[in-house]
């Protein structure tokens, strides 16, 4: 029997998923998600791993880097960029250990970042997820 993958997905194939799954958001949403940068790196960086206090860089599937939709201020300019990370390996350790399918779970990381940048905490998005 042949494995379904003879190489890793790369990061333009996590890229591509990401970008897939940003299309298939309602429009509602997307809209106020039309700023976002998305980038896909294959590990946090360490000043963030260190910041985050991770004993490990694959416990960091995705972050979201930027100032949330409910703490923008019309009169206030952010001068960073709204940046949605997802991070390839730890992604794909994940997605060995489940035997998920990794579109999904690409969708799933990006749209719970997306979460964030509406604001929404951790346990916020938990609770949402529990409801559906």
């Amino acid at each position: 029997m042949r494995p379904a993958h003879s190489t890793p997905p790369s990061l333009d194939d996590i890229e591509a998923m990401a970008r897939w799954a940003l299309a298939s958001v309602p429009e509602t949403f997307r809209q106020y998600a039309a700023n976002l940068v998305i980038r896909v790196e294959d590990f946090v960086d360490e000043e963030t791993e260190e910041e985050m206090d991770l004993e490990s860089p694959f416990e960091l599937l995705g972050l979201y880097r930027g100032v949330s939709l409910n703490n923008k201020s019309v009169t206030v300019s952010s001068q960073d960029v709204d940046m949605v990370f997802l991070y390839r390996r730890p992604i794909l350790d994940y997605w060995c250990e489940t035997g998920e399918d990794l579109a999904h779970l690409v969708r799933h990381v990006l749209i719970h970042e997306i979460g964030h940048h509406f604001g929404f905490s951790d346990d916020d998005m938990d609770a949402i997820e529990d409801e559906a």
